[in-house]
């Protein structure tokens, strides 16, 4: 099992895996969660996906099984610039403007995580392994770009999922119902678990 930061620099180092990371997404959020995202040719994106976007993929023998896409809060695309700054702004009809407690941040160290998935083919005993090998590897690509906060929408039961994982995060906006899911806005002190000890798995 490895992981790879993919970005518009370095996404040529790893073959087809950014399409195949797309492709996932499309399986987890359009035909598993039925949302209704952009997609071509089996591939789901959206106006986030960007030369500043990186994403962050668990794979192994080419298969995808789980990823996640980290954006700078300082990120901008035309009117857009972040999801859950552009939720508050009103501008995605998807996530109320309330999703924060306070204005969203526009700062160098918070980075915003999205579209996190597990691979529905990921076996039980192995999903835990693969969730934390995501995130701190998350962790560690924020950190690299000079983030030390990591913000994002997490399940709401965010804190007991959080500790499976030895990892803790705070709420950053009340609970929400969106698409069927009980989700709520957090922040990760993401310094932390990037200076923890190295993963045993092979890491590109």
């Amino acid at each position: 099992m490895r992981s790879a930061v993919l970005s518009i620099h370095t996404q040529q180092n790893y073959g087809e895996l950014y399409t195949e990371f797309l492709r996932a997404r499309k399986r987890v959020f359009i035909d598993t969660k039925h949302w209704e995202l952009p997609n071509v040719d089996g591939m789901e994106f959206d106006q986030y996906d960007t030369p500043q976007s990186r994403s962050v993929v668990v794979h192994e023998f080419g298969q995808v099984l789980a990823g996640i896409r980290l954006l700078p809060t300082t990120a901008q695309c035309g009117c857009y610039s972040y999801m859950l700054r552009d939720a508050q702004r009103g501008l995605l009809a998807g996530i109320p403007s309330h999703v924060l407690y306070e204005k969203a941040p526009v700062a160098d160290h918070i980075w915003e995580a999205t579209r996190l998935f597990l691979s529905p083919e990921v076996e039980a005993e192995r999903r835990l392994q693969v969730q934390m090998l995501l995130i701190t590897e998350m962790a560690r690509a924020a950190v690299n770009e000079g983030a030390t906060h990591v913000i994002g929408i997490v399940p709401a039961v965010f804190k007991r999922w959080m500790g499976r994982l030895g990892m803790g995060a705070l709420p950053l906006g009340p609970k929400l119902l969106i698409d069927g899911d009980k989700i709520q806005a957090a922040v990760m002190h993401v310094a932390a678990v990037a200076g923890g000890p190295e993963s045993n798995t092979t890491l590109h």
